[in-house]
C-alpha cells in the first residue's frame, strides 16, 4: 500500500512554539489573547485574528489550532491565569460569553453535542497557561474516526476563514434578535 501524506502546514507555527522555554527567551512570548483584547472592533485585524466578538466582557474567537470545525475560545480581557483570579462579575461575564459561543455554534453548525472545558496550567493541557480561556468545541456522532484513533491525525473539514464567515453571520443574527 502506498504511503499517503496529509498536509497541515498551519500546524508548524503551533508545534514550533511548544518547545520555547519562556524563562530563557530574550523577550516574553506575546499573548495572542491579550493582543485580541487590544485589537480594534471590526475590520481586517479582527478577521485576521479570527475574533468574532471583543467587548468589555472579553472575547470569543476561533481556535487557530482546532480539535474540530468551529472550535471556539472564550477569554476575559485581562491576562489572568485562574478562575479564582477573576472577580465574581468577570466570572459571570465569562460564562455569558461561553453561553453566546454555545448559541452561535448550535445555530450555525447544529452539533449533536458540545464540549466546554478549561485547562488550568500546562500539565493540565493549557497551551497558553498564563491567560485563562474556555474551549467550546462542537461535537458530532462519529467525529472521532479512524484518522484520529489510528493515525493520531484530526481532519478539519472546513477552512478557518469559511468557519469564521459562517460564525460571524450567525453571531450578527443572534445579536440582532
Amino acid at each position: 500500500m502506498p504511503h499517503e501524506n496529509l498536509w497541515a502546514p498551519w500546524r508548524m507555527a503551533y508545534i514550533s512554539q511548544l518547545d520555547v522555554d519562556p524563562s530563557k527567551a530574550s523577550t516574553p512570548p506575546a499573548c495572542f489573547l491579550c493582543e485580541a483584547a487590544a485589537s480594534e472592533a471590526g475590520g481586517d485585524e479582527q478577521r485576521r485574528r479570527l475574533i468574532l466578538l471583543n467587548d468589555h466582557r472579553g472575547q470569543v474567537l476561533l481556535n487557530r489550532y482546532p480539535y474540530t470545525n468551529g472550535h471556539l475560545l472564550v477569554a476575559p480581557g485581562e491576562h489572568l491565569a485562574d478562575l479564582c483570579d477573576l472577580t465574581a462579575a468577570s466570572r459571570g461575564d465569562l460564562i455569558e460569553l461561553v453561553n453566546l459561543a454555545e448559541l452561535v455554534l448550535r445555530a450555525v453548525f447544529n452539533p449533536q453535542g458540545i464540549n466546554i472545558g478549561i485547562n488550568l496550567g500546562r500539565c493540565a493541557g493549557a497551551g497558553l497557561p498564563g491567560h485563562l480561556h474556555v474551549h467550546v468545541v462542537p461535537r458530532w456522532s462519529g467525529d472521532t474516526n479512524f484518522m484520529q484513533t489510528v493515525g493520531q491525525v484530526r481532519v478539519i473539514p472546513d477552512a478557518l476563514e469559511a468557519s469564521y464567515e459562517q460564525l460571524a453571520v450567525g453571531l450578527a443574527k443572534i445579536n440582532a434578535s
